[in-house]
């Protein structure tokens, strides 16, 4: 007699070897039946034979452990067989020496074309199921703010000064340094340019059609969705991570009316205010080079831009900022709606808002640039 006494012994028969299983082989008993198994010493035997009479109860994990004995002894080329096994147990172990012999799967292979199909088709879905959820939410925002327009007492107007004072006012300083160093850059890099033709005094219309029509709202409404579209991101996830959005809903309050509207209303404002700001700060420094390298007065270049730039220009850039401002503070909002469970996630959010703001504010430039050029402004 051997280990494992209260489940396993083995006995000797001439140059054989009987194995007698007792006991439960259940997974209440597993570390001390692994142990014993793994013990086993076969030495020499020419046969050996497992003998199951005495087991009383057996459960997957007892079956395991004795087709993986069964097949280890038969590895050692002994010639292995079963003997007084029970039908419910002989079930067990036929079902799992059948998934043994069952090779592996080899993994799929899949040629580089149709692994960039794939993945090009994944992320159109998820593209499409992006619109469709921005979609969603921009029907809402805007069924919340009909809402509020027929009932005004409903719209919060202390969060609403306090928004447009976080995303217009304190946005002044980096606006207005960007744009007018932006200005500064295209005067320099135009008149460098023009010079070569003997055109220089051209570096006016192209600062005042570029910045007015494109670059200064272009440009404020990228600072826009990096500083304020990612803070209301982030805001409205900490909330949510603090679950302060629940708690809203269950006193009665919509987190729509209470956090998307004021900030959507800030930025539907204050947008406007700052493309003007931008244009005047891009203006001014490209005069500033423009001054200083094509050795004219502040004078003639503001007539100069007075005579060559037509007034469209300036509307141009002025009717792109409250669509530019809705867009970047839906996303935001909504991103941050979005968050779940933990800080992690407001990271991931808040990095989403800055990408899709971005993305959509060049996209739909991009339409107003086609629309203007159709109707010839």
């Amino acid at each position: 007699m051997t280990a494992a006494s209260d489940w396993m012994t083995t006995k000797r028969t001439g140059d054989g070897l009987e194995i007698l299983l007792s006991g439960d082989w259940t997974i209440d008993h597993a570390n001390v039946l692994d142990a014993g198994t793994a013990a086993l010493h076969i030495d020499t035997a020419a046969a050996c034979t497992i003998d199951a009479a005495g087991i009383g109860r057996m459960d997957t994990v007892g079956a395991w452990l004795i087709d993986r004995l069964h097949r280890r002894i038969s590895a050692l080329g002994v010639d292995t067989g079963f003997r007084d096994v029970r039908p419910a147990h002989d079930v067990l172990l036929r079902r799992l020496d059948a998934v043994a012999d069952d090779p592996a799967p080899e993994p799929a292979r899949y040629s580089a074309l149709s692994v960039i199909a794939e993945r090009t088709g994944r992320a159109t879905i998820d593209a499409l199921a992006e619109a469709k959820d921005l979609l969603n939410f921009l029907g809402l925002a805007t069924v919340t703010a009909a809402r509020t327009l027929v009932q005004p007492r409903r719209f919060r107007a202390t969060a609403f000064v306090y928004h447009l004072e976080q995303v217009g006012l304190n946005a002044l300083p980096i606006v207005g340094l960007l744009s007018f160093l932006i200005g500064v850059v295209l005067a320099y890099q135009g008149a460098d340019q023009l010079r070569r033709f003997g055109a220089e005094i051209f570096t006016v219309n192209l600062l005042g059609i570029s910045i007015l029509r494109e670059m200064a709202i272009l440009l404020t409404a990228i600072i826009v969705a990096g500083r304020s579209g990612s803070a209301f991101a982030a805001q409205i996830g900490t909330m949510q991570v603090n679950e302060e959005v629940d708690a809203m809903r269950t006193i009665g309050l919509d987190p729509m009316e209470v956090l998307v509207l004021p900030r959507t209303f800030a930025l539907l404002v204050a947008m406007p205010l700052l493309a003007v700001y931008a244009d005047l700060m891009g203006l001014a420094g490209g005069a500033l080079m423009s001054v200083a390298t094509l050795d004219i007065t502040f004078t003639q270049f503001t007539e100069r831009l007075k005579d060559v730039v037509p007034i469209w220009a300036f509307w141009v850039g002025l009717i792109k900022a409250p669509v530019f401002g809705f867009v970047i503070a839906l996303v935001g909002c909504r991103e941050g709606l979005k968050v779940r469970g933990s800080a992690d996630s407001v990271g991931r959010q808040t990095t989403r808002a800055v990408v899709i703001g971005i993305f959509l504010v060049i996209i739909i430039d991009a339409v107003f640039s086609i629309f203007f050029s159709t109707v010839g402004v």
